[in-house]
């Protein structure tokens, strides 16, 4: 993972992580030509309550911009096509990363980046009647800035600017499209296949797990606490050992810890380890390094190396993400306890 994505991502959970499995995440049915998916009649008026008051949304609109991280894959799981999205890491065309391109179909929107902040004169060219920034870092003189373009929803308040839980964002912007119902459904689809998938895989139950980010950096692996990035772990039956806290910041609870090289064997606590790798280049830093090969899942070969759009299904957590994280993980996760590691996942 290159060190500008480490830092993003570092940021960004600190404040706080294939096409059959796309179908139970296929657009809504119905489209009235312009980028918005029918609606019921009674969808609008609707006021939207976020972490910076109400916004009040009077009518469908029709020329939606995402401004934060991912807030991309939610409208367009919905059957939304926004005008505008914003890149966080990839570089793939429109933003859209492979789990995506289904749901996104044959529209192009204009991407906008926030390497200086919000590009607010970008936003205001592409004329949107509302603004999606439910994952943005939106503070809330963005907010006034951006509510004077357009109608604006910010995240909840429930949780941090930069992350909060993805059914949460799904809800919200299911309802300030206009497709409440759709949304709920979308929620409940991708709960009802985790379920599923933790049924098939009783092994999974209460096995201790820690996902780590691809490298060491700055002489630290950087492994994620119990919490919303390790959710999509949890949800299919494993557990986040606490011995990884004490090696996390004081004020930081369900994110990021930095484990010295020399302490890596606080990782002994976990019977699997995945490292979100993106490369073979990665893997094979990985196993240079003496302290990393000394833990008792590398020498068990108990260990999953992910490749690069796995990890980034990972990170983004999303409607459309998420099922793709099942359909690559889980195969190389009942590998890796099977006795058949180091299992690695396939794009």
């Amino acid at each position: 993972m290159p060190f500008t994505r480490s830092k993003a991502l570092t940021a960004f959970f600190a404040l706080t992580v294939a096409a059959a499995a796309l179908t139970a995440c296929a657009p809504a049915d119905g489209n009235t030509g312009d980028g918005a998916p029918a609606v019921d009649s009674d969808a609008f008026p609707v006021t939207i309550e976020h972490a910076y008051g109400e916004t009040k949304i009077s009518e469908q609109p029709q020329r939606v911009v995402s401004v934060g991280y991912t807030e991309q894959d939610t409208l367009w799981a919905l059957g939304v096509k926004p005008v505008g999205v914003t890149e966080w890491y990839g570089e793939h065309d429109f933003a859209s990363w492979p789990w995506a391109d289904e749901a996104r179909g044959d529209s192009e929107p204009e991407v906008l980046t926030t390497s200086d902040g919000l590009d607010f004169e970008a936003i205001a060219l592409l004329d949107p009647d509302l603004i999606i920034g439910t994952n943005a870092g939106m503070t809330e003189e963005d907010y006034d800035r951006l509510s004077d373009i357009a109608p604006t929803v910010a995240h909840s308040g429930d949780y941090t600017m930069y992350f909060e839980p993805w059914d949460v964002q799904t809800l919200q912007i299911g309802e300030a499209v206009g497709l409440k119902d759709e949304a709920q459904k979308l929620v409940d689809d991708i709960d009802a296949e985790f379920a599923a998938a933790a049924k098939d895989h009783p092994e999974f139950a209460n096995t201790s797990i820690v996902f780590l980010q691809n490298a060491i950096y700055d002489g630290s692996a950087i492994a994620y606490q119990d919490g919303l990035s390790t959710d999509f772990l949890t949800d299919l039956g494993f557990s986040i050992p606490a011995d990884i806290d004490a090696y996390a910041p004081e004020d930081e609870s369900g994110g990021q810890a930095y484990i010295p090289v020399e302490n890596l064997d606080v990782l002994n606590a976990a019977d699997v380890l995945i490292w979100g790798t993106e490369s073979d280049d990665d893997i094979t830093a990985l196993e240079a390094e003496p302290f990393v090969t000394a833990i008792d899942a590398m020498k068990d070969k108990s260990v999953v190396y992910t490749d690069g759009v796995t990890a980034g299904a990972i990170y983004f957590t999303s409607p459309l993400s998420l099922p793709y994280v099942l359909d690559s993980l889980v195969p190389a996760l009942a590998d890796a306890l099977g006795g058949n590691g180091p299992a690695r996942t396939a794009e």
